[in-house]
């Protein structure tokens, strides 16, 4: 009986215990946190890519003197605009003024010899007919005289060789335009090397052009997005190729005002470089751009319909492996496994793994894990990316 009455005591004292350990259990369990979600949003996206360019002028023209000997005037001013026609350089021209005398001299002598031999042929002309000179001396006045007319066109032809020359001791502007340093002084001997042979350059920048090198892959990839392009165009739309959609960042990175139209693309890929070369045209009506810059070209490559993307900050990497964070109906964290695509600015574009409006954790990830109840907050994502 004693034993019987230790043990119901024993028994009584553990349940006591059990359910005294359960009810603490219970009141130390904690309430759902509070965290932070952003809804992942569904909207048409343009993809842009990135080429490094460089600016041309319109029109860059090289000046080159055309004729050796010694410059002997500037007329223009340094980075200045010029006008089509106006003299640049000049260049000495006694020399070219010296062949010239001496052509013309040569002319005047063989027109002289070319007046002798007609009139010769004049006088046995009709000698011959009356028989009073041969046959002979009649082809050899006309042989002469021939001759003579031929020497004097090659004498004419000669000065006007001399005259041209003389022309290239002044230089002109072939275009409007802007112009650059001269790479030579007065008293420098222009014309042939060591010399600089190029004296300077007149660009016009109204418009300007945009060259810049594509690899292999992206051309493939842009023409098959043209192609699909022009299959959706509806009859009377623009060509795409045509529309001014193409972008250009200065250096500063700020975005230059025109959008530019590709207007020529290299035959063939280089096979040293495997890139190709393409060329755009940007209007400068304010003359900002200027040859020899570099800038980063933005095209479109393609527009995504209906994607869906999520701040950067809500996913996390593991080993190449991309997931998130997803509060469920139930408030309820999942962690999911994503595939995302190219970033567009503080956004990424989830191609697999979410869909529109899910709730997604941000900032807290360090807070919550797999299976845990939260009072999700849905908030704002103040975004530095333009997604219109």
């Amino acid at each position: 009986m004693r034993s019987l009455f230790f043990r119901s005591i024993f028994l009584i004292s553990l349940g006591s215990f059990l359910w005294i350990s359960c009810g603490s259990k219970e009141q130390a369990t904690p309430p759902p946190q509070q965290i932070s979600v952003v809804q992942a949003l569904q909207k048409d996206v343009p993809i842009y890519r990135e080429f490094i360019g460089e600016v041309y002028g319109e029109k860059d023209i090289p000046i080159r003197a055309r004729v050796e000997g010694f410059l002997e005037g500037i007329h223009f001013d340094e980075g200045s605009d010029v006008k089509e026609g106006q003299l640049l350089y000049t260049i000495d021209p006694r020399p070219f003024e010296a062949d010239v005398n001496a052509q013309q001299s040569l002319v005047a002598e063989a027109k002289t010899m070319m007046i002798k031999a007609k009139s010769d042929l004049d006088r046995y002309k009709p000698l011959a007919e009356l028989n009073a000179v041969s046959k002979s001396d009649l082809d050899a006045a006309q042989a002469e005289y021939d001759a003579s007319v031929s020497s004097l066109e090659a004498a004419k032809a000669n000065l006007r060789s001399t005259q041209i020359q003389l022309g290239y001791t002044k230089i002109y502007s072939p275009i409007n335009g802007i112009i650059g340093i001269t790479k030579a002084r007065v008293g420098d001997f222009v014309g042939k090397d060591p010399n600089p042979v190029i004296l300077n350059t007149v660009s016009e920048t109204s418009n300007v052009k945009v060259r810049f090198y594509i690899t292999e892959t992206d051309y493939l990839y842009l023409s098959r997005e043209y192609i699909e392009k022009m299959s959706l165009k509806a009859e009377g739309e623009p060509d795409p190729e045509r529309e001014p959609n193409i972008e250009l960042i200065l250096s500063d990175g700020s975005v230059y005002e025109e959008k530019g139209t590709v207007d020529f693309i290299d035959r063939s890929i280089d096979a040293s470089t495997g890139s190709m070369l393409i060329q755009a045209n940007f209007p400068n009506p304010k003359l900002i751009l200027r040859p020899g810059l570099y800038a980063k070209v933005k095209v479109i490559a393609r527009n995504i319909k209906d994607a869906i993307l999520i701040p950067q900050r809500c996913i996390m990497e593991l080993q190449g492996l991309h997931s998130v964070y997803v509060v469920n109906d139930s408030n309820i964290v999942e962690s999911r496994q994503i595939t995302t695509g190219p970033t567009i600015g503080d956004y990424w574009l989830i191609e697999e793994g979410l869909k529109a409006n899910e709730k997604v954790v941000i900032d807290a990830l360090q807070k919550v894990r797999p299976d845990m109840e939260i009072i999700p907050e849905v908030i704002e994502f103040e975004s530095k990316t333009n997604l219109q």
